[in-house]
């Protein structure tokens, strides 16, 4: 029998050009010995969404409470995620041995998951089955979830400042990460490391959500920083870059490591929220 795995959407739906893929993704998980259940939220109904943040909630929570379901993954990104979060039992996440995995936007649930059950979350993204680096991140897949590797969580990564840094860590993308300041949802950020990474973010954006996190105290609180990529500022070679951007706001003694598998590439790795890293 096939171990169950859900599929659901919290963020934006799926646009109905995606069913071909989506197709493609349930043929691969049913190849390597999983059998996908599909929530009831992934393509657009009334006025183009996928349902209320408490419908939305609602079918996360059913393959959550589903005994059979061992992991959730998100097929979605955008800006709706946090929408969600005041419909969540994180009393039963918090009792479930499953993991919760996806990226980009689901940094907001990822985070909360932490932050409310205390609970580790995946920023991963398995659509990443589907593309250019397919043979490799399926090979990877297979190794993490069903063989106890490490290899889905295996960075490479090199020290831009500092020799070493260690802490739980939490954030991921710095858009949506920041949507959870002022909320009971957002991580203390004391003694953490904070993962960074961006999609469309150019240099005024960044410089603003940087800003924010100066003024949270942040890069007084944490023991370091991670950043993966910043992908429309390194495809445009913008100026300054990230790495120069983070060096200013942080300052000269907060050890800073970067990676270039975290983030939006298809080449991407899992990166565990709420587990304790040694950098």
């Amino acid at each position: 029998m096939k171990e169950k795995i859900g599929i659901t959407a919290c963020s934006d739906p799926m646009k109905p050009e995606f069913r071909p893929n989506m197709d493609r993704l349930c043929a691969i998980l049913s190849d390597v010995g999983y059998e996908p259940v599909i929530s009831n939220c992934i393509y657009p109904k009334e006025y183009g969404l996928h349902g209320t943040g408490s419908e939305r909630a609602a079918e996360l929570m059913k393959l959550y409470t589903d005994p059979e379901i061992t992991a959730i993954f998100d097929i979605s990104g955008g800006d709706m995620s946090n929408e969600l979060l005041p419909y969540l039992d994180f009393e039963v996440i918090r009792s479930s041995e499953k993991k919760f995995y996806g990226y980009s936007d689901l940094t907001t649930i990822l985070n909360a998951i932490y932050a409310k059950a205390g609970k580790e979350a995946v920023l991963y993204q398995i659509r990443n089955l589907l593309y250019r680096h397919s043979e490799v991140q399926r090979r990877d897949f297979i190794n993490t979830l069903q063989k106890n590797g490490n290899d889905l969580y295996d960075l490479d990564y090199h020290f831009i400042q500092g020799t070493a840094m260690e802490g739980v860590l939490i954030g991921g993308n710095i858009r949506c990460f920041l949507k959870l300041a002022g909320t009971e949802y957002m991580p203390d950020l004391h003694d953490k490391i904070l993962l960074l990474e961006a999609l469309n973010t150019g240099v005024p954006q960044l410089i603003t959500f940087l800003s924010q996190l100066k003024q949270l105290h942040a890069f007084e609180y944490v023991n370091g920083i991670l950043l993966g990529t910043f992908t429309k500022m390194e495809n445009e070679q913008a100026q300054p870059d990230a790495v120069t951007l983070v060096k200013e706001f942080a300052g000269s003694e907060l050890p800073i490591a970067k990676t270039a598998y975290i983030g939006h590439g298809s080449d991407s790795k899992g990166a565990v929220i709420g587990r304790y890293y040694r950098f």
